[in-house]
């Protein structure tokens, strides 16, 4: 009697256990056909090294669009007014590159700096962050 009820409660949890990991299968399948656009960034993180303040210096972030459907970015938003980031405005099909200029303009500033840029795309998550990173030096004179 007692096997009997250990067997059928061990057969229960087997059954339950395969219902289980074919729904797993089953949202893996769907994750993977998904059509949504991915960002796949060259670097994401750019040092200028040391500067002078005063000075304007520039990068591109490289990205290429890994997914299955166009990319858009809708915007590019900065931690500081003397960041600035230019994207491309056009649809970026699967397979397309693009990249996103950054213009640190370092007026005013001293020491160590570290600036996000946050692009707003439709990729999944919405938000990608981009980082640069300086470190201003003032002029003797200053």
């Amino acid at each position: 009697m007692i096997v009997a009820v250990f067997l059928s409660f061990t057969a229960c949890n087997q059954s339950s256990g395969k219902k289980s990991h074919t729904a797993d299968q089953k949202a893996a399948v769907q994750d993977t056909t998904a059509k949504y656009p991915v960002m796949a960034f060259t670097q994401t993180v750019h040092d200028f090294g040391n500067i002078v303040q005063g000075e304007i210096v520039k990068t591109k972030f490289h990205f290429k669009n890994v997914g299955n459907a166009p990319l858009k970015i809708s915007d590019v938003k900065t931690t500081c007014g003397c960041t600035v980031g230019d994207y491309p405005q056009k649809l970026i099909p699967p397979g397309g590159e693009g990249d996103l200029a950054v213009t640190f303009n370092s007026t005013y500033k001293r020491g160590y700096q570290g600036k996000i840029i946050l692009i707003i795309a439709n990729t999944k998550p919405r938000e990608t962050a981009l980082r640069i990173t300086t470190f201003v030096k003032v002029p003797d004179n200053k």
